[in-house]
């Protein structure tokens, strides 16, 4: 039987099966930018009363029946557009399934193609994706309809799984900036405490050379036993000011001294607040006055 009465026989038989379907010839425009004048069929597929119906146009290849022909879902005419990463339609509508990958002559025609496009999308409609397909029995379901459904439930999940590990990809790289962060600031801390440390043990150099030379100076000098004698007795006023000065001195702090005294008492409960406040206004009079002299010495010196 020649190619033009088998086409012949395939468009009766679809249009027979599936009436909705017209024949038409248009031009069709290969992804090489080659342009033919085919056959083709298009119409409306109604997959079931509760989805939107699903245009389609069938292109019929110039090799057909040897090769496949081309399905395309027309969404120009429709309220609703392709949902967006469908696993056997692209964006441009181009349509795809196990029943054309695996398109044999002699087994596969259009009204089978067609029968497949109804399992196809009664279970991944176009327009409407229900979340849950229904499942028929396994006894009812073919090799290629069992085939697409595994697709696009691994499609789904693949689609469910890259979306999490792009989550946590956006959580790392936000971890991994923050830690960069964080590392510099460490970085700069650790120099200044480098440069900190560097200060102390000069400073320690310093102190202990210091300590040195006053110990030596104490050897050479200690005529009259100064080491052995109380701090106190050891700075002397050369004058009636510098003695009078020291002694406003030492007043300054035995004040300060009692000052904190009382207030540690006051905390504890020893002494009452009427007290305390007694105390510290008299302490505090005398310290401003033992202040005030302390200056008045100090500018006239100068």
């Amino acid at each position: 039987m020649s190619e033009k009465w088998i086409i012949r026989e395939h468009f009766i038989s679809m249009f027979q099966d599936f009436p909705s379907f017209k024949p038409s010839i248009g031009t069709f425009t290969h992804n090489d930018g080659t342009e033919v004048t085919l056959l083709n069929a298009n119409g409306e597929l109604c997959v079931s009363k509760d989805v939107p119906v699903v245009p389609l146009t069938i292109w019929l290849h110039e090799l057909y029946p040897q090769t496949a022909p081309m399905v395309y879902v027309d969404s120009t005419g429709s309220m609703y557009p392709i949902y967006q990463d469908h696993p056997f339609i692209d964006s441009s509508g181009a349509t795809t399934s196990s029943y054309l990958e695996n398109w044999v002559f002699s087994k596969c025609d259009l009204s089978g193609l067609v029968r497949d496009l109804v399992k196809l999308f009664s279970y991944n409609n176009p327009f409407y994706y229900s979340g849950v397909p229904a499942c028929s029995h396994p006894s009812t379901v073919s090799k290629m309809e069992a085939m697409d459904r595994l697709t696009s439930t691994i499609l789904h999940d693949m689609e469910a799984i890259t979306a999490m590990h792009e989550e946590e990809m956006m959580n790392i790289s936000g971890l991994v900036v923050e830690l960069e962060r964080r590392g510099e600031v460490m970085e700069k801390v650790t120099f200044e405490l480098e440069l900190e440390m560097e200060r102390l043990g000069d400073r320690t150099k310093d102190l202990y050379g210091g300590r040195d030379r006053l110990l030596n100076w104490l050897r050479c000098n200690d005529k009259s036993g100064i080491v052995n004698c109380e701090i106190d007795d050891i700075f002397e006023g050369c004058d009636k000011k510098s003695h009078l000065l020291i002694d406003l001195e030492a007043n300054d702090s035995a004040i300060e001294d009692l000052m904190y005294v009382l207030d540690e008492a006051v905390e504890e409960g020893v002494v009452s607040f009427q007290v305390y406040i007694k105390q510290v206004r008299v302490l505090a009079r005398e310290q401003f006055f033992c202040r005030a002299k302390r200056e008045k010495i100090g500018s006239e010196t100068n």
